[in-house]
């Protein structure tokens, strides 16, 4: 499936890449050979084929949570070293920002 060099740069911009014109005529080319090879794949068929989450036969193990109490004092000391607490509340720096666009 060829891809047009406009659709390649639509992409583009919503991978938030900036290309070249050498790197878009590249990108061209290696995303045409990849959607025709998932063309390919979804002409097999796999009507008899189980369905597989793992290639290797493993197992989760899962333990349990369990709470355990710390020393009254280190707890404390934790909370009169942190910079910025309010009350028994730590405040981190936030690990997602919105975005205005």
């Amino acid at each position: 499936m060829a891809l047009s060099l406009e659709e390649v740069q639509k992409i583009a911009k919503l991978s938030r890449l900036s290309l070249t014109e050498e790197e878009t005529e590249t990108y061209k080319e290696q995303l045409g050979s990849i959607l025709e090879y998932v063309q390919k794949l979804q002409e097999v068929n796999t009507d008899t084929v189980p369905e597989l989450q793992n290639a290797l036969d493993i197992t989760n193990v899962f333990r349990e949570d369990v709470v355990e109490a710390c020393d009254p004092t280190v707890r404390q000391n934790a909370l009169n070293n942190f910079s910025n607490r309010k009350d028994d509340l730590l405040e981190v720096p936030a690990v997602f920002e919105g975005r205005t666009e």
